[in-house]
């Protein structure tokens, strides 16, 4: 029999939140900000305390960071996002360190139990069911170990195909409130960027599955892959710049192995041309993140080139993706379940790229991280690193090869200074390696 609903007030259904409880927020563009509003006002009224609060990425306004929330609410998220991240950094705020591929394993196993899930849905088809649309990622483990799941029915959330797809069943109370979804819009792409995207786009074979995230170098990338044939995608989100490549036949997926003709993603954040393409499109199947994320489900497809990014990356190839110093400011995120997937594919490429320097002029390839820098890729596990003056292959070489290979990409202002530091670091005998290279 198909489930009806009898919607309530936001302030109704948070009322289901206890003192003690552990909430799980549905993340990124999905965020249900009129569930986290009213959570917030029963905080200031005194009626709840000592809530626990988990999500990934997350976009808008969370004012359960703020200090007047000190002490009743404690975040502990899998990732830093801006919304977080100077709560992060003073202490109000926590993050646990966890591969994407792993956070619903997390959920599943209780070990992050979920008392109450706070998501926002499509309305519901003809069949009652309804769509997680633009974000799945751990929610949907959430809504399934989950005691109570309040859902936002919005019309503006798309019905995304995939693991997106739910009977109405799993949910337990329910608000109807229309309101369009985060959007987030095209950077501009820079002169650094499109060189980097050039760089990048070199080492992309026609028949490539892609990986890769959103924002300007991403875009760039993208850009320039307007004469390649038949790629696939198996990424954990995407966003506007894949468009127009499927729209051109570019992006086809007709030699991936798994998921064939099949775009799969987990998350997505762009603009609303985006969530129109995602709706209803059986191309694009929305997946959670322990099946996108997947190394054994990325290694199956051919020549996977995941493209992901950094902070710093020093000379022997440690890649500092999630802080600065001891700062937090992101998180491990998917880098390392697609960089080892993309190893493992045949043909496969693990690319890190980036920028040589800073918008403030500093190194991103430094002779040593900064203290407390975090190594979220490994020296063994790098393979390429790309910066808008070239490609450095780094698998199979040792230190001293590694250190002159980065020297070469790095920004001619900062060449100097790095070399002396390999000699310091390595010796005479660096001198002799960096000339037969």
């Amino acid at each position: 029999m198909k489930k009806t609903y009898k919607p309530v007030s936001a302030e109704e259904a948070v009322k289901a939140i206890k003192s003690g409880d552990r909430v799980h927020i549905h993340a990124v563009a999905c965020f249900p900000q009129i569930l986290v509003n009213a959570m917030c006002e029963r905080a200031r009224r005194g009626e709840i305390e000592d809530v626990t609060i988990q999500h990934l990425h997350t976009e808008g306004y969370a004012q359960y960071v703020e200090p007047e929330f000190e002490n009743i609410f404690n975040l502990e998220s899998f990732f830093v996002g801006g919304n977080v991240r100077k709560a992060t950094q003073a202490g109000r705020a926590d993050y646990i360190p966890v591969f994407l591929s792993e956070t619903a394993t997390l959920i599943y196993q209780d070990i992050c139990p979920v008392d109450v899930a706070l998501v926002q849905i499509s309305k519901p088809n003809q069949h009652g069911w309804v769509s997680l649309g633009t974000s799945v990622e751990a929610t949907r483990a959430a809504i399934e170990k989950a005691k109570i799941v309040i859902a936002v029915i919005n019309k503006y959330v798309p019905k995304a195909w995939g693991d997106a797809m739910m009977p109405l069943d799993y949910f337990d109370i329910f608000v109807e409130h229309d309101e369009p979804l985060y959007e987030a819009h095209t950077p501009c792409i820079t002169e650094i960027d499109t060189k980097i995207g050039h760089q990048v786009a070199s080492l992309v074979e026609d028949g490539a599955t892609l990986q890769m995230g959103i924002g300007a170098i991403p875009n760039a990338v993208l850009a320039e892959l307007g004469n390649h044939k038949r790629l696939g995608v198996h990424t954990e989100m995407f966003s506007d710049g894949l468009i127009p490549l499927v729209e051109k036949g570019i992006i086809t997926g007709e030699e991936k192995m798994i998921d064939k003709r099949r775009i799969v993603a987990s998350f997505l954040m762009g603009s609303q041309a985006l969530y129109d393409f995602v709706d209803d499109n059986p191309m694009v199947a929305m997946m959670a993140v322990d099946y996108t994320n997947s190394i054994i489900n990325i290694a199956k497809n051919p020549k996977v080139t995941a493209i992901n990014s950094a902070l710093q990356i020093d000379l022997t190839g440690q890649v500092c993706a999630d802080s600065i110093g001891t700062l937090h400011y992101s998180g491990v995120g998917g880098q390392v379940d697609f960089i080892s997937g993309a190893a493992k594919s045949i043909g496969g490429k693990p690319i890190i790229a980036m920028p040589s320097s800073t918008l403030k002029g500093i190194s991103k390839i430094v002779p040593t991280l900064t203290v407390g820098a975090g190594v979220v890729t490994t020296r063994p596990e790098v393979h390429y690193i790309v910066t808008e003056y070239g490609i450095a292959y780094l698998y199979g070489k040792s230190l001293q090869k590694r250190a002159k290979a980065l020297i070469d990409i790095a920004h001619p202002s900062y060449r100097e200074e790095l070399e002396k530091a390999a000699f310091e670091r390595f010796g005479s005998h660096y001198y002799y390696i960096s000339k037969k290279i």
